[in-house]
């Protein structure tokens, strides 16, 4: 009588485990095909992604879902869970960086104050073009018209911040 405690306890810990693998199967199932390609799946589990791609129906994507789980038992699953969590990782930092070009944007239409920051910031911007298109966009949120120059302030503001980042990078180098 002792055992059944120990013995549920087991049967609900390869439970979770393979309700984990599963939900890992369907974060693959998710990525594009450049990404799974990249993940050097064994063939089998590699057409049951595709395959489960491929159903719309969602009793037989459960189906599938459950037989992605079951293949993933056989074989181990951390590299796959740490190139997700690579992957994951490298699309916050692009969604942060995008949030902070969005701030960057909205304060320098919102006042000059904010491109004199911007240009102690990154002193190789070019601050004519920023001058020009700040005063563009501006002239087009009054006048209701589409947002074209607002547009292409965040992509000037995006080259200027890439391209002073990447020479503030190589210059200690080049010094040293």
């Amino acid at each position: 009588m002792q055992d059944e405690p120990d013995e549920l306890a087991s049967k609900t810990r390869k439970k979770k485990d393979m309700l984990a693998l599963q939900d890992l199967g369907a974060k693959l199932v998710d990525l594009n095909e450049q990404q799974i390609e990249t993940m050097q799946l064994p063939e089998s589990l590699l057409a049951a992604v595709r395959e489960a791609r491929r159903i719309t129906k969602h009793e037989a994507r459960r189906r599938q879902m459950q037989y992605i789980g079951r293949l993933m038992r056989d074989l181990d699953a951390a590299p796959i869970r740490e190139r997700l969590e690579e992957w994951l990782g490298q699309g916050r930092e692009h969604t942060a960086q995008l949030h902070a070009l969005e701030r960057w944007r909205d304060e320098l239409l919102a006042g000059d104050p904010a491109l004199e920051r911007f240009l102690r910031e990154y002193p190789g911007a070019d601050s004519q073009k920023l001058r020009s298109l700040i005063r563009n966009a501006r002239r087009e949120q009054s006048a209701a018209l589409p947002p074209k120059s607002y547009r292409e302030l965040f992509r000037a503001l995006r080259e200027m911040i890439t391209k002073d980042t990447i020479t503030k990078e190589t210059t200690p180098a080049a010094d040293a």
